[in-house]
């Protein structure tokens, strides 16, 4: 059988997506404010506080509340601890990242008209960063499922001919002649055929469309790991007015950008009878970068001096996103003492696509106590399965579609704090509870958290401190097919976080 040979060493763009999987769109649609020490120390309860540079971000009504240009910047250490369970093993690891997560500031113009009853306009201007991807963990343990699964249910219905070495190629060649001609899945298959780890029924190029595995049943000892690293951050220009001094209106314009790398290292070994592959090193690195928009649309109503509610909209988020892979394959045999090593060097450059993340509603409500301080409760509601692709193809689009409505649900989440002042030190403490957005809660857990912090007020000039904790347990899968098992994570956070803001 003959391909068209497409002449590019280095990097080959493909004609035809490599499969989207709900996993990156979830991934891209989990992004919230991290926020200032005050915000983060009550829960991030602060739909219908306002006040504050992070409560613009959940309710744009929120600027209107400030009486005098402000501006903040905020910085913490979140410390990642991950459990993972797997094979009958448990791995450990640890690791702390610094960021400087959100800059912003909010200028007040008042009106001088008093026979006006709009009081103030304010425009705020903010950066703030919506969720860190710098993370890391290390599974092993002993399965009776083996990585030829994955290869397996890739190549089982493709013909020979499409996805083994043609007379006079190279590897490279091979590689990014098949990613042009047939995509990802028949690159996956020419991975395990040329590895050694695929054994066709025939050697018919032209029929031959079953196979089986030179991998024999039995257990095999498999160590992962994985290390990702990036953020998801977005710059926002906001517009608040209030209205008598009862009511506050606000509008969010969002501008979203996001870098995501990861890398995954799979090891496979096995002494089973029969088996003509005895160890498998099998590496994949995924590239993805986007940028995007949403708006936001809020009020605060202040029903008395002492109660306040809060309505916020966030639309989608419309991505924009490109992405780019590359992998590696090594295998060996024991009793012959050699293997195969199958390197293409090329990087896989796809398309870029569209990706609209869900938009949610947030109700809000805050009972002021005078001086002595407060309570805010906030509720949000997010349905995850309105999460779309839009790669251009649309037998790709309704697969995903379909996998999202089967995969996800609404999710609601419930934030509660509270703030105690005594003279100019504040007193903070939170509660938070995100529902898992699975149907399956096996594949995620509920996340809960608490946190707690301490401000002192200077004058013009606060200075804030917060501790966050939260917990999440989830499944980790290793592949997108195959009968691999996947690790059960653990993750702990624990956040530290430091706030300056002054009146301006």
């Amino acid at each position: 059988m003959k391909r068209i040979f497409v002449s590019i060493f280095c990097f080959i763009t493909f004609q035809t997506i490599s499969a989207q999987y709900i996993s990156d769109g979830l991934r891209y649609s989990s992004g919230e404010t991290q926020g200032t020490a005050r915000f983060k120390a009550m829960g991030g309860a602060f739909g219908a506080l306002g006040g504050d540079i992070s409560a613009i971000s959940i309710n744009p009504a929120g600027a209107a509340i400030f009486n005098r240009s402000h501006g903040a910047l905020s910085a913490s250490n979140n410390n990642i601890s991950k459990d993972a369970v797997y094979g009958g093993g448990t791995a450990n690891r640890t690791e702390n990242n610094f960021d400087l997560h959100q800059i912003g500031a909010a200028f007040v113009f008042k009106n001088n008209n008093t026979k006006s009853l709009w009081n103030k306009f304010v425009v705020s201007l903010f950066y703030e960063q919506l969720q860190d991807y710098n993370t890391r963990f290390f599974a092993a343990g002993t399965t009776n499922n083996s990585i030829s699964s994955y290869f397996l249910q890739n190549a089982n219905g493709l013909k020979l001919g499409d996805i083994r070495l043609l007379s006079g190629e190279t590897v490279t060649q091979a590689y990014a002649d098949i990613g042009a001609s047939f995509g990802y899945q028949h690159q996956q298959a020419f991975l395990g055929y040329e590895g050694g780890i695929l054994e066709p029924g025939d050697n018919n190029d032209d029929t031959n469309t079953v196979y089986t595995s030179n991998i024999a049943a039995g257990n095999f000892n498999q160590e992962y790991d994985y290390e990702s690293i990036g953020y998801n951050g977005k710059f926002s220009a906001n517009i608040a007015f209030q209205y008598n001094e009862t009511i506050s209106l606000g509008l969010n314009l969002n501008s979203h950008f996001l870098e995501f790398s990861k890398n995954t290292f799979l090891i496979e070994e096995n002494d089973n009878t029969d088996s003509t592959v005895n160890l498998v090193n099998f590496e994949n690195q995924l590239f993805t970068k986007g940028e995007g928009f949403s708006l936001q649309l809020g009020t605060i109503v202040k029903l008395s001096d002492q109660l306040r509610i809060g309505l916020s909209y966030d639309s989608p988020t419309w991505l924009t996103l490109r992405e780019e892979t590359t992998q590696y394959l090594s295998t060996f045999n024991d009793a012959e003492n050699n293997g195969f090593t199958v390197n293409p060097n090329i990087v896989n450059i796809y398309p870029e696509y569209n990706l609209k993340t869900p938009g949610k509603m947030t109700g809000s409500v805050a009972y002021i106590l005078g001086k002595k301080g407060l309570i805010s409760f906030d509720y949000t509601r997010k349905n995850y399965a309105n999460m779309s692709f839009d790669t251009g193809d649309n037998q790709l689009d309704n697969s995903l579609s379909s996998d999202i409505n089967n995969t996800f649900k609404v999710a609601n989440t419930y934030k509660l704090g509270a703030e105690l002042r005594y003279k100019n030190i504040s007193f903070r403490g939170g509660y938070r509870l995100d529902e898992s957005p699975y149907i399956d809660a096996k594949m995620a857990g509920d996340l809960n958290g608490f946190s707690l912090g301490i401000g002192y007020n200077f004058g013009y000039t606060k200075l804030d401190l917060a501790y966050e904790h939260t917990e999440q347990k989830r499944q980790q899968q290793f592949f997108e097919s195959g009968t691999l098992d996947g690790a059960s994570i653990n993750n702990k956070n624990s956040i530290i976080s430091l706030t300056l803001s002054m009146d301006l």
